[in-house]
């Protein structure tokens, strides 16, 4: 399975650790956590005229949880929260039923097409998105 789902892609993804951290003022702060691997996420936003201005995420988890929340730090300055839970429904469709991969700034996901063979770590990848929203929800975005 492995060699099946940790690609070079996800590898170097994973290794950037691009937005991992924190904000100095964030506007909101979620937590995720999948019980079923032990993976966990926490996301700060700042938000101005909203959109998100900054991201910063801590994550404990697999690479797979990891690469995706590198890979939403890189796309997530300058969208909304519209804009970025359309992209988190196209990476669910992507991975749950075969829908294709998001564009534009978040093509690299495409990355994580490998992973719909292997459903048990779905939501790995799916987990900072999902912490995503619940900040969006906390700060009115």
């Amino acid at each position: 399975m492995s060699e099946i789902i940790y690609q070079e892609a996800l590898l170097r993804l994973a290794a950037s650790a691009d937005g991992a951290g924190r904000l100095a003022a964030p506007d909101a702060t979620a937590r995720r956590d999948n019980p079923l691997c032990g993976d966990e996420v926490t996301l700060e936003l700042q938000l101005r005229g909203g959109r998100v201005q900054a991201l910063a995420h801590r994550v404990r988890g697999c690479l797979l949880c990891r690469a995706s929340a590198a890979a939403l730090a890189r796309g997530a300055a300058g969208r909304s929260a519209a804009e970025l839970g359309e992209v988190h429904a196209r990476l669910a469709a992507m991975l749950r039923t075969g829908g294709p991969p998001p564009e534009g700034p978040f093509a690299e996901l495409s990355a994580f097409l490998p992973v719909r063979e292997v459903a048990s770590r779905q939501e790995c990848v799916l987990l900072p998105f999902e912490a995503l929203e619940d900040a969006l929800r906390q700060a009115g975005g």
